[in-house]
């Protein structure tokens, strides 16, 4: 009779009704297992935003460092020192002193070249050294949300590192409009219409060839100097305006400018500045999820 009822039952002695209720078993407060990988299907990309934000942490003195400091050293250097060379010896710049017109700037690129360190080394990484990636993508969390938290998780904390330095442009009377917040979200959707495509990028590494090393000499220096961030694109030779024509960095500075005190833009400039930032982003993050598939499932 028992034999009948362990044989009829399941294998290795296990009746169905015990198999059946081991999947509602829980411990503590932590959920049946199925339910957790349903929510993981669905909330997959969040749960790897908190892992993203939690291992910050182990650097989270720089990043304080960083977005305190930086804030403060640019405006001492750019906006008080070589700013009084300028307002004393040419005036206003765009009828503004030189400290409130390079301030947006400054905010908009700081925040362009910190991402640029969250998509390099630590995305490589991710993949080849820590290998943090392929651990993730063993669960129900797929490739696709590992990208997307990826991208969510240093967007917020590019969005905390602008609020600090614009609260310090409110503090230092570099800005005083009632608009200068929209300053953060423009740098943040800046700084991502440059990451997305370079996250896409890192994911395609095997190893440290130096093209991080290129991109950041080559690429985001040009960006930094040649984009408008320290006078107005205008003032530069028309063969090499088109550095800024392409760049987010000038976009994003535009727009902050325009948010800050006033920089007269049209409706059809924005909506072009907007544009192209919106571009960049749309199509960085579709090559990362592609990317991210590609190299996670094969």
């Amino acid at each position: 009779m028992v034999i009948d009822e362990v044989s009829s039952g399941g294998a290795h002695g296990v009746d169905l009704a015990t198999l059946a209720a081991a999947e509602t078993v829980t411990f503590g407060l932590a959920a049946p297992a199925s339910v957790q990988a349903r929510r993981a299907r669905l909330w997959g990309w969040w749960y790897y935003v908190e892992y993203r934000l939690i291992s910050m942490r182990a650097y989270w003195l720089t990043i304080v460092g960083y977005g305190v400091l930086a804030p403060i050293l640019y405006l001492a250097a750019m906006g008080l020192g070589l700013g009084s060379l300028v307002d004393n010896h040419v005036g206003t710049v765009a009828s503004v002193s030189y400290l409130a017109f390079v301030g947006p700037s400054l905010l908009v690129t700081t925040v362009v070249q910190e991402c640029t360190a969250e998509f390099t080394y630590t995305v490589m990484g991710n993949f080849v050294w820590h290998r943090t990636y392929y651990g993730v993508a063993a669960s129900p969390v797929s490739p696709r949300q590992i990208a997307i938290g990826e991208l969510v998780a240093v967007g917020l904390r590019l969005a905390l590192q602008a609020g600090v330095f614009w609260v310090i442009l409110v503090i230092s009377g570099a800005t005083a409009s009632g608009w200068s917040w929209l300053m953060v979200p423009i740098a943040v959707v800046a700084a991502l219409s440059f990451g997305a495509p370079l996250l896409a990028f890192s994911a395609t590494r095997e190893r440290d060839d130096f093209s991080f090393s290129f991109i950041q000499r080559f690429i985001v220096m040009p960006m930094f100097l040649f984009a408008g961030t320290f006078f107005p694109l205008e003032s530069m030779p028309g063969y090499l305006q088109w550095i800024g024509w392409i760049s987010p960095m000038w976009h994003g500075t535009q727009l902050a400018r325009a948010a800050s005190f006033g920089l007269p833009l049209s409706t059809v400039q924005i909506l072009l500045h907007l544009g192209f930032l919106v571009a960049l982003i749309v199509i960085g993050v579709w090559l990362a999820l592609n990317q991210f598939s590609r190299r996670l499932t094969r």
